[in-house]
């Protein structure tokens, strides 16, 4: 695991993303793949207003060794895109669960989420 510990008030997927149970939801990738791409250089996001679907690509992220697609753990509404993040891709590297975020979305169903405690155990084995 990483130098940085899974935050018990979140939820998360198998692809290492993470979802807050606020509303509107908000959703990013875990330190776990953060780490794992390493320096991030850009970010394609959906655009505020996009439909999206759980478990659907929904966007990329591109470091300096390897492009991944994003996959989101709900459906419904992008209501924000983290701008930030998007002009300075490097704040999902150094505050992956706080400035880092990626984007907001009004819930209308959820996807698979896993507890803490599991994508520990997923990422850990």
């Amino acid at each position: 695991m990483s130098e940085t510990t899974v935050p018990t008030h979140l939820q998360y997927t198998a692809e290492h993303e993470w979802i807050d149970s606020a509303s509107p939801a908000t959703i990013g990738i875990t330190a776990t793949a953060a780490d794992a791409l390493g320096d991030i250089v850009y970010l394609e996001l959906p655009e505020v207003g996009a439909e999206i679907d759980a478990g659907a690509v929904i966007g990329e992220i591109e470091s300096t060794k390897s492009v991944s697609e994003l996959f989101s753990p709900v459906a419904g509404t992008v209501v924000e895109v983290n701008q930030e993040a998007v002009d300075d891709p490097g704040l999902v590297n150094s505050d992956p669960y706080g400035a880092g975020w990626l984007l907001r979305v009004e819930v209308t169903t959820t996807g698979t989420l896993l507890s803490a405690e599991e994508y520990a155990a997923l990422a850990e084995g």
